[in-house]
């Protein structure tokens, strides 16, 4: 049942992606490329006074990449580009097993992707749009 629930919530950022497009006015943006499966994004943030207020990306990939960027989107736009920063870090940690559940509840729909390190071929393809928000936001 919980299983079908992840794929449900997956499957719907897949199809219906609400930032999956260009963003007017972005101050920064990055590509993000997966070179093992061709998945590739360009992540786009409009950043102001250190506080995403806007982000979008576009590109094409396998659904868990779209998907994982449109859910991560969600969750860290309104927040300041540190808040972005740490819930990015505890994803990644999450992926890799080593996250709380406290921490995982932060994650949002975005803790629908928590049992993909059971599919290290699709690691890479969720962490693909925050390994790129990371990027974009250390520069």
């Amino acid at each position: 049942m919980q299983n079908s629930f992840y794929k449900e919530i997956i499957t719907d950022h897949n199809l219906h992606p609400i930032h999956k497009h260009e963003i007017d006015g972005s101050t920064i943006e990055l590509e993000g490329i997966n070179p093992s499966c061709g998945d590739d994004i360009i992540l786009k943030l409009r950043l102001e006074n250190g506080k995403i207020v806007d982000g979008g990306y576009v590109g094409d990939g396998c659904a868990i990449s779209q998907a994982s960027a449109d859910m991560m989107l969600d969750l860290v736009i309104g927040k300041t580009e540190e808040e972005a920063l740490r819930l990015a870090d505890i994803f990644l940690r999450m992926i890799k097993g080593n996250a709380s559940l406290a921490e995982i509840d932060e994650l949002e729909e975005a803790s629908a992707l928590s049992d993909i390190s059971h599919m290290p071929a699709r690691v890479k393809c969720a962490v693909l749009g925050w390994h790129t928000l990371e990027e974009i936001l250390k520069k």
